[in-house]
């Protein structure tokens, strides 16, 4: 009789470890990333078997990005937090792992060699200088460009297949797949601006460097070091603009776009919106791509 009992309960015992490892399989690895970009690549990995969570929200800039309460508790849910090395981490990224000792942070970015922020154009001088010497404040923009994404998907995919080793194979497969995508938009933008020399669109906030850097093209940003131009700098981008026959100026949503309008009325061109936190990201880029190429014909 006793013994009968020991074996059903050993064999409850089994069952039940079964079931709840079975559950825990069965739910999905919840994920929190900065921006909605990075949504889009964990997804293309991860497909269903990751939740994701965007720390900035639609329409908010992550220059000046604080984190609601609401988003902090959930953070204690979340096991991996994929940084991008955008500007609100440095003040919220020690909080956000306090939250959450047990959440691995991983700096998705992590392999890049970053440059330097576009400066104001009678301040390239100083910008080559800056760039040689480390200083300045280096662009955290990376996910505007192909060949960085493949190296930010490396280090997703790493992470991604070391909390959830059961299912290595399949972010293997989905990862090899976003790489193969890339690889076919880095090709398809190359051949937009084949043979068409350093080509230069004017944009508020630079945030194109790697696009550009990466297709042969030169952004001139009208935002000086993070704020709005002085009327003498204005005047500068103005006459810049006139010089090389530039029509069109680029802004983002996130940004006011008074200067931009006030250029665009000197020079008698037009402000087009540009969104480099789209999450439809693959269909952005060309967009965006187009845009670029059809102002600088």
């Amino acid at each position: 009789m006793a013994k009968t009992i020991l074996r059903s309960l050993a064999l409850f015992a089994l069952t039940a470890q079964v079931s709840v490892a079975s559950l825990w399989a069965a739910e999905k690895v919840p994920v929190f990333v900065s921006i909605l970009p990075q949504k889009f690549f964990v997804e293309q990995i991860g497909r269903d078997l990751v939740d994701v969570q965007v720390m900035v929200a639609p329409g908010a800039s992550p220059h000046t990005y604080e984190p609601k309460p609401a988003q902090m508790a959930a953070l204690s849910r979340a096991r991996v937090y994929f940084a991008i090395g955008v500007t609100f981490e440095k003040a919220w990224l020690e909080k956000i792992a306090s939250a959450n000792p047990r959440m691995k942070i991983v700096p998705t970015e992590h392999g890049i060699q970053k440059i330097p922020m576009a400066a104001h154009h009678h301040d390239e001088e100083k910008d080559h200088e800056k760039e040689h010497n480390d200083h300045g404040i280096l662009d955290p923009h990376v996910w505007l460009s192909p060949p960085l994404v493949m190296v930010q998907a490396r280090n997703i995919l790493t992470a991604l297949q070391e909390i959830d080793a059961t299912n290595h194979p399949v972010y293997e497969a989905n990862y090899k797949a976003l790489i193969a995508m890339l690889v076919d938009l880095d090709g398809e933008l190359r051949g937009i601006f084949a043979g068409k020399g350093h080509l230069q669109f004017m944009v508020f906030h630079p945030a194109w460097g790697y696009f550009a850097h990466a297709y042969g093209l030169r952004q001139v940003p009208i935002e000086i070091e993070g704020k709005e131009p002085k009327p003498a700098q204005l005047k500068d981008l103005i006459e810049h603009a006139r010089e090389h026959q530039i029509k069109v100026l680029f802004v983002q949503p996130q940004f006011s776009s008074r200067s931009a309008e006030q250029v665009a009325r000197e020079i008698g061109g037009q402000v087009v919106f540009v969104d480099p936190l789209a999450l439809n990201w693959t269909d952005n880029l060309r967009e965006v791509a187009a845009k670029f190429r059809a102002a600088v014909k």
